[in-house]
């Protein structure tokens, strides 16, 4: 089982605070180091000291670190443009020596978006620009040096572009593509993407998605076609601890209002989070991203690593 760390620096963190976890990830022995792409937090606190940049803030840790997988999950469509979103993420690929994943969504929070002046069409629309976003970045990656790539869309208009700079990795960096819509989503992913992600659901849950997300490939002739099975994964939201009464302290940010749809954490013994995770690799997840709450609490990244990590023949 592939298992990277997952945060959410929304809720409050600088970079310093980042920089310091990442490290303790990677010297752990986790895969990845993976983030989410926003601008504010969804609940009451603001989450001090304010937003960091994801891609900003990933380019900074590629020159950081030199092993982890570094990426976001995910970045929304609506944030950036394509062309520009193309060259950051191939530009943080060289950085990191081959190092990033560009996990992208439709983005669905629309209080940061009034926030910071970025326009927040339909869902409609938004799933529209992320499919056209997919193809450009992905099309822009694969375009050889010598060559230019354009493209007409109803929302982007590439024309004669270079397609530079080139990502270390090829044809690019491993795109994901995730969440619950149970139409576009999957297709989505079947056409453009690398790793299919279904964050912080139960099993049941996940099984009907992966079963969606198969169809679809079977539809699009992706095994006929050549291109490597999806990775499936999950996110899981976890907290654990030598005993209930640390574990329910770890779980108190949880029960605070917030406008994120209902999750289900592993919250208990280490023990328990094994035993879900072998409940998510018998429907087949083969990579979790485990969602660790506070970034300040090395100590429950460590018990993670030294309780949980040794018993899944985590691949790191």
């Amino acid at each position: 089982m592939r298992v990277s760390i997952f945060t959410e620096p929304h809720r409050g963190a600088s970079y310093d605070d980042q920089l310091r976890f990442a490290r303790a990830v990677e010297a752990a022995g986790f895969e990845g180091f993976l983030r989410a792409d926003h601008y504010q937090s969804m609940g009451a606190d603001p989450g001090l000291p304010g937003p960091t940049d994801a891609w900003l803030t990933l380019a900074a840790l590629a020159r950081e670190t030199t092993r982890i997988r570094l990426g976001t999950l995910v970045t929304s469509a609506t944030f950036r443009l394509p062309g520009p979103l193309a060259v950051m993420v191939a530009q943080v690929d060289q950085m990191s020596g081959g190092r990033v994943e560009l996990g992208i969504g439709a983005g669905w929070y629309e209080r940061e978006h009034t926030s910071y002046g970025i326009p927040f069409p339909s869902v409609g629309e938004r799933f529209d620009r992320l499919a056209e976003q997919l193809e450009v970045i992905t099309g822009l990656w694969r375009t050889p040096v010598d060559e230019t790539y354009s493209f007409t869309g109803e929302h982007y208009r590439l024309a004669d572009a270079p397609a530079l700079p080139k990502p270390v990795q090829q044809p690019g960096p491993p795109v994901i593509v995730g969440g619950r819509g149970p139409k576009r989503t999957p297709e989505l992913a079947a056409r453009y993407a690398d790793e299919f992600n279904l964050p912080f659901k139960s099993v049941a849950e996940t099984a009907v998605a992966y079963e969606r997300v198969a169809e679809a490939c079977e539809r699009h002739g992706r095994t006929e076609s050549g291109r490597a099975p999806l990775v499936l994964s999950t996110g899981i939201v976890v907290a654990i601890g030598r005993t209930d009464a640390e574990a329910r302290r770890r779980a108190a940010p949880l029960h605070v209002k917030s406008a994120l749809p209902p999750e289900d954490p592993v919250i208990g013994s280490p023990a328990q989070l094994v035993d879900r995770i072998g409940e998510f690799a018998a429907i087949g997840t083969t990579r979790v991203h485990l969602r660790l709450i506070d970034l300040a609490d090395l100590d429950h990244l460590e018990l993670v690593a030294a309780e949980v990590l040794p018993q899944l023949g985590a691949d790191r």
